[in-house]
């Protein structure tokens, strides 16, 4: 392991662990782990997903206890009972998973247990003049009286970033809270963050978008298998660097799958609209589109380009203004959700918590959801059809799991997201659709779903799976279709370029 700069003994270090351990049973989360935080200073945690990443943050958060080790805060010893006592000291926390109440307004979502009080009760105004104030901080034209349901991912996350700025902590703990944000929100992002460390707040940053992460860091740390492989001061690191000390080796995303003839049309999306949020505009306008099968397709887009709304129109999860889906020549536009995975169209969706997955089953039930009906004989359901199942499901898409009766909460999320992949392939789709499936997960991860991707388009599967990040684009698609403003804006083959993707996208480009 490398050895700490001399700048992590520095005074400047607000929050040290020491020799941290978390154990659940026979399974070693954290093996003694040494981590500092800097005053005014952004410090990067790297890792894969399982690394322990997310444990070592809850227990500085308070949300969770260590099994054994050392939290010093200001050079005392400090034992956290819970997340409140941690915010009392100035520590919070954004989750990667979001924690919104969607049935409440942004304004009651930022405020959750910390209300505003007057001696005649909750001071509302008060507290939406406040919400106000962080929309505009975090340049969002959100009204405070929206209910969360209402915002689209990123808007979401967006309430989320803010509910924590509200608490004004010393120590801001930030879990992927770009994994949904539009590059502009980014950057807006970014600029909060530079403004928060200039007035002495210290930042631990996490994030699977590694190039994104260089441009805000001031120290970086590897996190491998529960231990610290490296440290290093930013200016002393580059990505070969991160991708080396987390995953062994450096190695890309994969190539298109090669070696066999596409088939005949599996998906024909003709002359498809869809509504827009606001009266009179479309989302998605007039697109039409084929894909064959055993081929990829990957459709590249800004926030608000309309790949979300194409695939869910598809799927028939939101309804068109116009247009026809048809599958294999059938046209399948009146068919439920249910009866289009039926007949062989699948989709992934963008959210897996909220969309992907039930939280309270475990990761076989998860798996065999959607395929449910294939066990039933009768009035009973066959338990051993559908073990079978969830164990060769488990086997085909590599789930790092205890097995298929361990909760599903109890996955890291690249493990999480190949249970939704699963539970859809265990439909067997001739056409599998897969809305920004890398979402939150780690370069480790993204391979390996990749690669999944690239063995079942050789067997004759049409794959189609939308990005916001280009480099994603370059790696196993066939052909590259860009998105903007709900129109098809150009279409590529594997060849292409980061440059000529982006700049059809309308995305500005750094020469």
């Amino acid at each position: 392991m490398d050895q700490l700069p001399s700048s992590y003994l520095a005074p400047d270090v607000v929050l040290s662990a020491r020799d941290v351990v978390k154990s659940y049973g026979n399974t070693h989360a954290l093996k003694g782990v040494n981590f500092d935080i800097h005053r005014g200073k952004v410090t990067t945690l790297f890792g894969e997903n399982g690394a322990g990443k997310s444990t070592l943050m809850k227990i500085l958060s308070g949300v969770i206890n260590p099994t054994s080790g050392t939290i010093t805060l200001d050079g005392k010893p400090v034992h956290f009972a819970n997340s409140t006592e941690a915010r009392d000291h100035g520590i919070s926390i954004i989750h990667q998973e979001l924690s919104l109440a969607p049935n409440l307004s942004v304004r009651d979502n930022i405020f959750m247990g910390r209300e505003i009080m007057t001696p005649t009760g909750v001071n509302f105004a008060e507290e939406a003049r406040q919400a106000q104030l962080l929309m505009e901080e975090l340049e969002e034209e959100i009204d405070p009286l929206t209910p969360v349901e209402e915002l689209r991912l990123g808007q979401q996350q967006i309430v989320e970033i803010a509910r924590a700025l509200s608490v004004d902590s010393r120590i801001l703990i930030m879990d992927e809270p770009t994994s949904a944000l539009s590059a502009s929100e980014v950057e807006v992002l970014f600029k909060v963050i530079r403004d928060l460390t200039a007035r002495g707040v210290s930042i631990v940053y996490i994030s699977h978008h590694l190039e994104e992460a260089l441009q805000i860091t001031d120290y970086a740390v590897v996190l491998r298998d529960g231990n610290i492989t490296a440290t290093a001061e930013a200016r002393d690191i580059d990505l070969e660097w991160i991708v080396r000390n987390m995953v062994g080796e450096n190695f890309d995303l994969g190539s298109p799958p090669t070696g066999y003839e596409f088939g005949e049309v599996a998906l024909s999306i003709r002359d498809i609209s869809v509504p827009g949020a606001l009266p009179d505009t479309l989302s998605v306008d007039h697109l039409s589109l084929d894909v064959r099968a055993g081929e990829i397709v990957c459709i590249y887009g800004l926030m608000g380009a309309g790949r979300t709304e194409l695939l869910e129109c598809v799927a028939g999860r939101v309804q068109k203004a116009g247009g026809q889906v048809l599958l294999e020549g059938r046209d399948v536009s009146r068919l439920t959700i249910a009866q289009r995975i039926a007949e062989g169209l699948a989709l992934v969706p963008e959210d897996r918590q909220r969309d992907g997955l039930v939280q309270t089953m475990s990761v076989g039930e998860n798996l065999s959801l959607a395929s449910i009906t294939n066990f039933v004989r009768g009035l009973f359901l066959s338990t051993g059809l559908e073990r079978s199942l969830i164990q060769q499901s488990i086997k085909d898409v590599t789930v790092k799991t205890s097995g298929g009766e361990a909760p599903i909460g109890s996955l890291s999320g690249g493990n999480q997201q190949k249970v939704v992949i699963g539970k859809m392939l265990a439909t067997h789709p001739r056409v599998i659709m897969l809305d920004e499936p890398s979402r939150g997960i780690d370069v480790g991860a993204k391979a390996e779903v990749f690669k999944l991707l690239a063995e079942r388009a050789k067997t004759g599967l049409a794959v189609i799976y939308s990005t916001s990040e280009v480099g994603e684009c370059l790696s196993i698609a066939h052909r590259i279709v860009v998105m903007s403003r709900g129109k098809i804006a150009a279409e590529f083959s594997a060849d292409a370029t980061k440059e000529e993707i982006m700049a059809a996208s309308g995305e500005a480009v750094v020469a």
